[in-house]
């Protein structure tokens, strides 16, 4: 399709076509709860001693051992001009050049999403909450575990569209080995755009893909609008330890070129990419996302990025990562604290467990790392729900499971309300000594919203659940999977969009042959 007949279309439907507007009358609405702003504080484990301390470990570490960056002679050269001393594909950049190039990234982020209401803040106090991103399987009551499809892609983006906890449609949220690997982005940014209406990230494995991304929002958004608003957040991996190679980065060009958010995230497992000590991840930590983030603002100067720090340790038996620990929980903590200092949004933490089934121990490490990540002050958290084995299987019950679980971290940053219907003093007046609270006007009155309840666990007697098949947390969850399905109406995209989208894809498609590697 001609550019310009993208860019009319997208025009037309920016104004709001009729047809849009008569499927908005009779669509389903989904109800999503607006992102997080925390009402309470932030847990901080580190000292002003020991940031300190961190903080000029991690300029020395920068000026002294220097960081990679590979296959890349124009990000080279950027770094050449702007001060560094570059040796080969060694970067080392001179105590505080980093710190101040980082300066000019924006401290809050708006990313628009297709539907307005569903635009969310990153920074501040804010936690905005994305699905699980990138595993190559797929795991469900039925099928078991296996590859995953771009069917099974599909359904999560369903689900996550369904989920009223959950403020983003996120990325990968699946690898869909059923498509070729050069193709495979031009089909999950079109199930994101046309799926849901929620705000998502786009593809990062290779430059060519970052661009079609951008091009793709150009249709879906307006060319103009994309070059003057965020409307994707991508994650970009650091190589830890201290390695930027050029697929990331020449994604990272692509995103700070057009004014896009980028993730920089060191991607650190402790006594393997990082030291065993939390002092020492924390530095490295540090370093290289001063690096990252520096390197972004040499591509363009106030280019929105997110301090990402993806963070566990391994089990020094076997060799297998491991999650949900006390270390990971110190690290996320004091990452919080440097990310604040710098005045940038923070990204960590997630559903993060290591069991093969959506079981105790998936429940109890999805749970420590959740509540970590709120109490850390994390702004983005990225695979929020739905995570298994390590990152290895995207899970159709654990998705619903966590993402259910998402709402108690709503109520917990919501805080605790003072005002004169909270105190309850005319509850405890009524009652007196001896009475109970069942019927009085306070219960009366505020019953329906005192307390967080689950949509999916069983709260029934005994009795009741045993007759009623004696159904454990995973056969309710894998019927939540399929109502939320049997439920899904696709949010109203107008038609001149929709046929544009296509016919980039289509075109993008046959300009190239399939490559499965």
């Amino acid at each position: 399709m001609a550019e310009a007949e993208a860019e009319a279309r997208g025009r037309r439907a920016r104004g709001g076509g009729g047809a849009a507007r008569r499927a908005e009358r009779t669509a389903v609405s989904i109800e999503t709860a607006r992102y997080i702003e925390r009402n309470i504080p932030n847990f901080e484990v580190l000292t002003e001693e020991a940031l300190e301390i961190i903080e000029a470990n991690a300029d020395t570490i920068l000026e002294e051992v220097g960081v990679n960056f590979v296959d890349n002679p124009a990000a080279l050269e950027r770094w050449r001009n702007a001060g560094a001393d570059v040796t080969g594909e060694r970067v080392r950049i001179p105590r505080g050049l980093a710190r101040k190039l980082c300066s000019t990234a924006p401290s809050r982020i708006i990313q628009h999403a297709r539907n307005p209401e569903r635009t969310v803040e990153i920074g501040g106090k804010s936690l905005v909450l994305a699905p699980v991103y990138g595993p190559p399987f797929v795991r469900d009551m039925e099928g078991g575990r296996r590859y995953a499809t771009m069917d099974d892609f599909r359904k999560f983006v369903k689900l996550g569209y369904m989920s009223k906890w959950l403020h983003h449609s996120g990325g990968t949220v699946c690898e869909p080995t059923d498509v070729p690997v050069n193709k495979r982005h031009l089909d999950m940014l079109h199930a994101h755009m046309t799926l849901s209406d929620k705000p998502f990230m786009g593809s990062v494995t290779e430059p060519s893909r970052a661009q079609d991304s951008v091009d793709m929002c150009g249709i879906l958004f307006g060319k103009d609008f994309v070059q003057d608003n965020t409307v994707m957040t991508s994650l970009i991996n650091v190589n830890s330890p201290m390695t930027f190679d050029d697929v990331m980065m020449g994604s990272l060009e692509v995103y700070a070129q057009n004014n896009q958010a980028c993730i920089l995230s060191p991607f650190i497992v402790g006594g393997a990419m990082a030291p065993v000590s939390v002092m020492g991840t924390l530095t490295q930590v540090l370093a290289e996302a001063l690096a990252g983030i520096a390197y972004s603002q040499l591509v363009r100067p106030g280019a929105p990025m997110i301090m990402g720090a993806f963070v566990t340790s391994i089990d020094m038996n076997s060799g297998a990562p491991t999650f949900g620990t006390p270390e990971a929980a110190h690290i996320t903590y004091g990452a919080g604290q440097l990310a604040r200092r710098l005045g940038l949004p923070f990204r960590s933490s997630g559903s993060f467990n290591g069991s093969k089934m959506p079981d105790a121990q998936a429940a109890y490490e999805t749970s420590n790392s959740l509540n970590v990540g709120l109490l850390a002050g994390v702004n983005f958290m990225l695979h929020a729900c739905g995570w298994l084995e390590g990152g290895l299987v995207s899970s159709f019950e654990k998705f619903v499971m966590d993402a259910d679980q998402l709402g108690t971290l709503h109520h917990i940053a919501r805080g605790i309300e003072i005002d004169e219907n909270a105190q309850a003093m005319d509850a405890i007046r009524e009652v007196g000594p001896g009475g109970h609270y069942l019927g009085c006007a306070h219960t009366q009155a505020n019953f329906k919203n005192a307390f967080w309840r689950s949509d999916l666990f069983d709260y029934k007697p005994f009795e009741t659940w045993s007759e009623e098949g004696e159904r454990d947390t995973m056969v309710l969850a894998n019927a939540r999977v399929k109502k939320l399905l049997g439920d899904y109406q696709q949010p109203p995209l107008d038609p001149a969009i929709t046929e544009a989208l296509e016919a980039f894809v289509a075109t993008r498609k046959e300009s190239m042959p399939d490559a499965f590697s």
